[in-house]
């Protein structure tokens, strides 16, 4: 076996063993760690099969501000014992297992039985430069008027996590 194979199966790995931690924990804060190491796992196998730009949003969106964004909502939304505050550690834990395994041998099956073509590759040289191209110039509103929807997002999380005054 050689160093491309190694590199793949560890972070599959540690990426299957994180998101089984979300899942299998009981603490939700310990849930929420492993699920920034699932969201890193998985950006590193967006650079192991080359697609750099896919990895940094990976990164950017996903591992730094999702995550903030569920650690801040678990910290002003927590009333219970945090060691036993993941409502996914309790009852219906196996349905979803169950579930989840029918799901992932569902796409196995797909993906054995997909004819793959081996015709035409892609062209990954400059492929962040030519994104950044098109989201600065001929994408720019879109891309502006996108981030204000986030931010008018994440202004009314933060109004509803606050909740009613009582006066």
């Amino acid at each position: 076996m050689n160093w491309p194979y190694i590199i793949f199966y560890v972070l599959a790995a540690v990426t299957i063993i994180a998101a089984l931690g979300v899942v299998a924990l009981p603490n939700i804060v310990h849930s929420a760690l492993c699920l920034v190491l699932t969201f890193v796992g998985v950006a590193g196998i967006y650079f192991y099969l080359g697609a750099d730009f896919i990895g940094l949003v990976q990164i950017l969106a996903y591992a730094g501000a999702i995550s903030v964004l569920i650690i801040f909502a678990i910290m002003l939304l927590l009333s219970r014992e945090v060691s036993e505050s993941n409502p996914s550690h309790g009852r219906g834990k196996w349905k979803a297992a169950i579930f989840a395994e029918l799901f992932a041998f569902l796409i196995i099956l797909s993906i054995y039985f997909t004819s793959w073509t081996h015709g035409i590759a892609p062209d990954w040289t400059d492929s962040i430069g030519k994104i950044a191209y098109m989201l600065m110039g001929d994408y720019v509103i879109a891309f502006e008027v996108a981030a204000v929807l986030l931010l008018g997002a994440v202004i009314g999380a933060i109004i509803l996590a606050r909740g009613e005054d009582k006066r």
